[in-house]
């Protein structure tokens, strides 16, 4: 039973930090490219970044790019998002979600190309 469960979302003021984690279990993490996808009210789901299996390839979107990081450890079943530098249009439910394949792909985020995901945890940017 495949399962993610994401932890520390919160609410933050513009210009601070928080770090979104994601617990897997129910399947090897390392065989698979993971992923984080964001969506705000009344807009639709975003693909936000992805890491492949083995950490060694990652992509973000342009609207984050240079202030998030997405990493993993894959002995402790865990991916993270860093974000810094948070922007109220950061606003939005984070979901963690699991590739169907070990590599993101230049459609990485294409929500088609993931079959599980977390339950989402929400972060709030405001001052």
């Amino acid at each position: 039973q495949v399962q993610l469960v994401e932890s520390g979302g919160g609410l933050v003021q513009p210009g601070g930090s928080l770090r979104l984690s994601c617990t897997a279990s129910g399947f090897t993490l390392d065989d698979y490219a993971m992923g984080w996808f964001r969506q705000a009210p009344g807009k639709e789901r975003e693909g936000v970044s992805c890491i492949s299996n083995s950490g060694d390839h990652t992509y973000y979107a342009d609207s984050v790019k240079g202030r998030f990081t997405i990493s993993r450890d894959n002995a402790k079943n865990t991916v993270s998002l860093q974000m810094n530098s948070l922007k109220p249009e950061d606003t939005a439910v984070y979901h963690c979600a699991k590739s169907i394949v070990a590599w993101c792909g230049g459609t990485w985020y294409r929500s088609s190309r993931f079959n599980s995901w977390g339950q989402g945890i929400q972060v709030a940017v405001s001052s």
